[in-house]
Parts: C-alpha cells; structure tokens; sequence
C-alpha cells in the first residue's frame, strides 16, 4: 500500500487532533497488543499509538514491525508517538 506524499500530508493534519488510543508499555509488542491495533484501525483508519521509552532506533524498528503486522502503512513517528493509517474495508 503505497500513499501519495499529498495524501499522507493529509493523514498528518487529521492526525493532529487526535490522541493516543494504543498504548505499547514494557512488555513491547505483544500478541495483544497487535489485536488491539488491528481492532482500532478496523473503526478509525488512522490512530496514534505511544511507545515506550527507548533509543529512536528501537522505537523506528517498533513502528515498523507494528506497521508491518497489522497490514498498515506508518504516516510519521515523531518522539514516542507514531500516526498508523489502514484503509477501511468499509465502506
């Protein structure tokens, strides 16, 4: 799934106003919170979701991986807070 660079411009201006609804803790990604994110993504599309504390290479390699598993494409990871965004099924 690729976006176009004005479509993710798009996404980031939605995403603005949003707060975190996912929360990845110490434990890392775990098998709960990979349904977690896939259950959001299913009723919102775009979410913000919080990492823990780590290095920004750790956090970059967690937002690919989450990114990954649940089928979506990452919009932007700025600090600790990453903007995932999956096209609805829906219509």
């Amino acid at each position: 799934m690729q976006t176009t660079t004005k479509f993710k411009q798009q996404l980031k201006a939605k995403a603005h106003a949003l707060k975190p609804i996912v929360f990845i803790g110490n434990n890392g990604f775990t098998e709960n919170i990979k349904n977690e994110v896939d259950r959001a993504l299913t009723d919102h599309e775009l979410i913000k979701i919080r990492f823990p504390m780590m290095d920004r290479k750790e956090r970059q390699r967690l937002f690919d991986e989450v990114c990954e598993a649940v089928g979506a494409e990452g919009v932007q990871l700025i600090g600790r807070v990453g903007v995932v965004y999956r096209k609805s099924v829906k219509e």
